[in-house]
C-alpha cells in the first residue's frame, strides 16, 4: 500500500466540553462543527468517555470531519488495545481518524491511573515499537493509521518526526510553533490555540487565567514555557498577564483570527482552536458559531 501524506484541513476545533453533555447531543454538536467549516474535532482523554467510543459515535454522525485524540494516553491502554481501537476506526472512517498519542503528566499517570511515570521519552519510543509489532486479527483498514505525538521539547519533537506523521502541540505560542516547525521538517504540525471572544481585558484575563492555572503547575508545560522566556513570576497566581495574553488569544473575531494566522505563518499545518467557556463544563458553541466565518478566511 502506497502511503500518501495525510490531508488534514488547516482549521480544527479542540474541546473537552462534549463530555459534559449526553453523547447524542455531542454527536449533534459534532455535526454542527462540521457544517460550520471546522475540518477536525479534537477531544482529550482524562477520566471521561473512552476517546475511541466517543469519536466513533461522532464520526458516525458526520461525513467529512476528522476525529482526533488530543491526546490518547499511552498509560490508558496497552499497545495492542490502542492498535485495535485506532485500526477499527481507521477502517470504518478512512482518512478521518488521527491518533494523537501522549505520555500525559506525572499526576494523572501516578495518582489517577496508578502507574509509574518515568523516562517518558523512552516509554513513548517503546510504546510506538509495541504498536508497530502488535497483532491485529480484525479486518484491516485500507488506509494507513495516522499518528502524531504530543510533543513540546526537542527530544519528543525529534521522535515525532522520526516515527509518526508529526506532532500535536498544546499550550504554546507562535514562537514555539516556529521552533517546532524547524524540528519537524516537513512533518505534520498540529497546534492547539486557546481563544476567547471577550473584548474587556480584565474579564478576558480572568477567564483566561482559569484556563492557564490548570497547566502552569505541570512540569512539562513549565519547562516548555521557560524555554520561551517565562519564569517563576509568570507561573504565580495562575499565570501573569503576560503569560495569559501569550497563551490565550482574546478580543474580537479579528483578534482571534490574527493569532490563528500567526500560528500558521509560524509553521503550523493545522490549528485546532479551543474557545474557552466562562463557566466550567459548559459547551462554548456560541463562540464556535461566531468565530467560524472569520476563521474560514484565515
Amino acid at each position: 500500500m502506497q502511503i500518501t501524506p495525510f490531508a488534514l484541513p488547516r482549521l480544527g476545533l479542540w474541546t473537552g466540553s462534549l463530555d459534559a453533555v449526553p453523547l447524542a447531543e455531542a454527536c449533534e454538536l459534532a455535526a454542527e462543527v462540521e457544517r460550520l467549516g471546522y475540518g477536525a474535532l479534537w477531544v482529550p482523554e482524562v477520566a471521561g468517555r473512552d476517546v475511541f467510543v466517543a469519536l466513533g459515535a461522532m464520526l458516525g454522525a458526520t461525513t467529512r470531519l476528522v476525529g482526533a485524540t488530543g491526546i490518547a494516553s499511552i498509560w490508558a491502554r496497552d499497545a495492542v488495545t490502542m492498535t485495535g481501537g485506532v485500526k477499527a476506526l481507521t477502517e470504518a472512517y478512512p482518512e478521518r481518524m488521527l491518533l494523537g498519542l501522549g505520555v500525559s503528566h506525572h499526576t494523572l499517570v501516578e495518582e489517577l491511573r496508578g502507574h509509574e511515570y518515568r523516562r517518558p521519552l523512552a516509554a513513548m519510543r517503546a510504546y510506538l515499537e509495541a504498536m508497530d509489532a502488535a497483532p491485529y486479527t480484525g479486518f484491516r483498514p485500507g488506509t494507513p493509521v495516522r499518528r502524531v505525538l504530543a510533543a513540546l521539547g526537542p527530544r519528543m519533537l525529534a521522535l515525532a518526526a522520526e516515527r509518526t506523521e508529526g506532532a500535536h502541540t498544546y499550550f504554546v505560542t507562535p514562537e514555539h510553533t516556529a521552533t517546532a516547525r524547524a524540528a519537524l521538517g516537513d512533518r505534520l504540525l498540529c497546534v492547539e490555540q486557546a481563544v476567547l471572544l471577550e473584548p474587556d481585558p480584565a474579564r478576558a484575563r480572568e477567564i483566561g487565567r482559569a484556563h492557564t492555572k490548570v497547566y502552569v503547575r505541570l512540569p512539562n508545560y513549565q519547562n516548555n514555557l521557560r524555554r520561551l522566556g517565562f519564569d517563576d513570576a509568570d507561573f504565580a497566581a495562575g499565570g501573569s498577564d503576560r503569560l495569559v495574553d501569550a497563551i490565550v488569544a482574546w478580543g474580537d473575531e479579528a483578534a482571534v483570527a490574527g493569532r490563528v494566522r500567526a500560528q500558521l505563518d509560524a509553521g503550523a499545518d493545522h490549528v485546532c482552536v479551543q474557545p474557552l467557556a466562562a463557566e466550567a463544563r459548559s459547551v462554548p458553541a456560541g463562540q464556535w458559531r461566531h468565530l467560524a466565518p472569520a476563521l474560514r478566511e484565515v
